[in-house]
């Protein structure tokens, strides 16, 4: 039963003064049977209060307005979180039965948001793929598992081609991504098939540095098995999701679990900074696994100017390497 300590920094640096940063945050630890929250503090540049309430999906969100003008933000969360682990599922009903239980759930309310499929246009695509990979006898569980293979062997783990709002066309098109974008089309492959499926945001901890979203944050997908509950799969890495991995929301997509999103007046253009460090309990100092990762915003450029992002930027790469 693994304790973590773990610090999470989000810094947003203007490069001119700006006024009335209105946000919400995300930060507050699931508690719950198998994730208990030791302690946590939240702090923020100009010590504004927070309001806090637990929203539709059962999350603990803060919202805050830091008023007077500021060239930098900055919210730190710190917590220490006691983990347990979770048995998987015994798997020993009739696949039929589990199937029939799942098509029952599509008319009760807690599940209709996790079983509404996004509409895209590889979704015919991806319907006729998994028809085409469809076992006899298989339980959602073995389902769920192999999906999870699938979005792990076949979509790449590339830092830098996705945003937060890179849609699930592109990611389809691209096959490549990272954390948030292989929960985005997991979920979408489970929902397909009946499967309720729920996105997740949080952190691995292993101090290993063996896998991929270790020491930044971290996205999974949770899927509904019939007579067990959620069930946490983590396509990034093709493993069960349990006492590794920190909990922070559930929701249908990153935009229900964004841990920091917020407006302001003032300047467009600013940078953002982001690192998460993971040690344990008897640590004198939490160690640093993950360097800041910076995002500067794109500077205001002439309409007639096309601007290319990165996604456009490695589908030519590709192009051109192609026609050599």
């Amino acid at each position: 039963m693994p304790e973590f300590k773990i610090q999470h920094t989000t810094r947003y640096i203007y490069d001119g003064p700006v006024r009335d940063s209105a946000n919400q945050i995300i930060l507050y630890p699931i508690q719950d049977d198998f994730q208990e929250v030791i302690s946590h503090e939240i702090k923020i540049s100009g010590d504004p209060h927070i309001d806090t309430h637990i929203d539709y999906y059962g999350n603990e969100v803060g919202v805050f307005t830091y008023l007077d003008p500021h060239y930098r933000l900055e919210i730190t969360s710190k917590m220490l979180v006691h983990t347990k682990h979770r048995m998987f599922p015994n798997d020993d009903m009739f696949p039929e039965q589990q199937w029939n239980d799942l098509e029952r759930l599509r008319y009760q309310v807690s599940f209709i948001d996790f079983l509404r499929q996004e509409p895209f246009e590889g979704l015919a695509e991806m319907k006729e793929l998994l028809d085409a990979q469809k076992q006899r006898n298989e339980t959602p569980y073995q389902t769920a598992v192999r999906y999870c293979k699938y979005v792990y062997d076949n979509f790449e783990y590339i830092k830098g081609v996705t945003t937060v709002e890179t849609t699930l066309d592109e990611i389809w098109k691209l096959k490549a991504g990272v954390c948030q974008d292989f929960a985005h089309i997991l979920t979408e492959m489970l929902r397909v098939v009946n499967i309720p499926a729920r996105y997740v945001s949080g952190y691995i901890c292993t101090f290993k540095g063996a896998m991929r979203g270790e020491g930044a944050t971290h996205a999974w997908a949770e899927a509904y098995i019939p007579n067990y509950g959620w069930l946490g799969i983590d396509p990034t890495n093709n493993i069960i999701a349990n006492e590794n991995h920190v909990r922070l929301a559930v929701g249908r997509n990153f935009t229900d679990c964004s841990p920091v999103k917020g407006v302001y007046k003032g300047s467009a253009s600013h940078v953002l900074e982001v690192a998460v460090s993971v040690g344990s309990h008897e640590d004198e100092h939490i160690h640093e696994v993950h360097e800041h990762e910076v995002h500067p915003a794109p500077p205001i450029k002439p309409a007639s100017k096309i601007v290319k992002n990165s996604y456009r930027e490695y589908l030519e790469m590709i192009q051109q390497q192609q026609q050599q």
